[in-house]
């Protein structure tokens, strides 16, 4: 739970670069490729982690309104990166606007729940990273390169001159 909107902000800024480093390794050639018909296309995931900000921002009374809900996922990468790098500013904005640090400990009606407001910033930064696994996963699979975001990925050790780590 967040305890402090500037953390947030300041995670939130990580997350949202390594989000889009994800996004801007995935072509257009794939990024609709289904690998298994209980498995999301990458474009779907990458729009539902887009959608997803401002969902959550009206939910939690940050934003007024969800401006991409049902939307139809773009037609390429860069328009979905794009939206995605909107909508967050908007979310920032407005979060630096609505709420204080004083009342991340409030309540808020999500989701049929009672949740805090620190909790809801957790949860939208940590659900973003939860799919962005997935869509790493299935990069692999479709023979897409996986950059590193926490640590470099098997590419980026082989490109350090580097064994790759099993």
């Amino acid at each position: 739970m967040y305890r402090s909107i500037d953390d947030f902000l300041k995670d939130w800024k990580v997350e949202e670069e390594l989000t889009l480093k994800i996004f801007k390794v995935i072509t257009d050639d794939v990024k609709d490729k289904q690998i298994h018909e209980y498995v999301r296309t990458l474009d779907r995931l990458a729009w539902h982690l887009t959608q997803t900000i401002t969902e959550m921002g009206k939910a939690a009374g940050i934003l007024p309104e969800d401006l991409t809900e049902n939307s139809a996922i773009p037609a390429t990468m860069a328009e979905i990166c794009e939206v995605y790098t909107s909508n967050s500013d908007l979310l920032c904005n407005a979060l630096q606007l609505k709420w204080m640090d004083s009342a991340l400990a409030d309540l808020v009606p999500m989701y049929g729940e009672e949740w805090m407001k620190g909790k809801i910033l957790h949860v939208i930064l940590t659900h973003q990273t939860h799919h962005r696994g997935q869509m790493t996963v299935i990069m692999r699979l479709l023979g897409l390169p996986v950059p590193g975001l926490y640590g470099p990925s098997r590419e980026e050790w082989i490109e350090m001159g580097l064994p790759a780590m099993e």
